[in-house]
């Protein structure tokens, strides 16, 4: 009698046990090993989140922008960008964030995503290489930590590569927020 291919842990599988025997691959999803379904399967889905978050003193007026892109098309599936009150920067940071992934995750929750932040001090705690030392930030790390991925990079980027995100928090802070969508 044949045997169930072996599949990966810590999650549901892309692909039931008669779908693996059958060699056929639900749509979605594309043979990892790039055959005809001989394979286990991956998602096909590729997101991006960019991310910022500023004060105007610090602490002072805070936003967060955050968006969400198709890795493929570039197209902006979700946008946010609102104000927080009186915070710090990093707070700010992280908050955009935490609605990044969470705009990602009601996207599509199975979908690889790379987070993209001009913030080094997110990108490096988030990757693991940093401690989150400060108290007002460990909630917010914890919060994204939850929301984490399966598959995620972090991707540190400069300033200028972060543009969209920056707009979003520029705009609640001047008092224009743009609320999900």
């Amino acid at each position: 009698m044949p045997r169930a291919p072996r599949l990966p842990q810590g999650g549901p599988s892309l692909l039931d046990a008669g779908d693996a025997l059958a060699g056929t691959v639900p749509d979605g999803v594309e043979p990892a090993d790039g055959a005809s379904g001989a394979g286990l399967a991956t998602v096909t889905r590729h997101l991006v989140v960019e991310a910022d978050g500023g004060s105007r003193g610090n602490p002072g007026p805070a936003a967060y922008g955050a968006l969400v892109r198709d890795a493929d098309s570039g197209e902006v599936l979700a946008s946010e960008g609102l104000p927080l009150g009186v915070a710090t920067n990093n707070v700010a940071e992280y908050s955009g964030l935490v609605a990044g992934l969470e705009m990602a995750r009601a996207i599509d929750p199975s979908a690889s995503v790379e987070v993209r932040m001009d913030s080094r001090l997110v990108i490096e705690q988030m990757a693991g290489r940093w401690r989150v030392k400060h108290p007002s930030l460990r909630p917010l790390a914890a919060r994204a930590q939850e929301l984490r991925p399966h598959r995620v990079s972090w991707t540190w980027v400069p300033r200028e590569q972060n543009k969209a995100a920056d707009a979003l928090v520029n705009a609640a802070l001047d008092g224009r927020p743009r609320t999900r969508g």
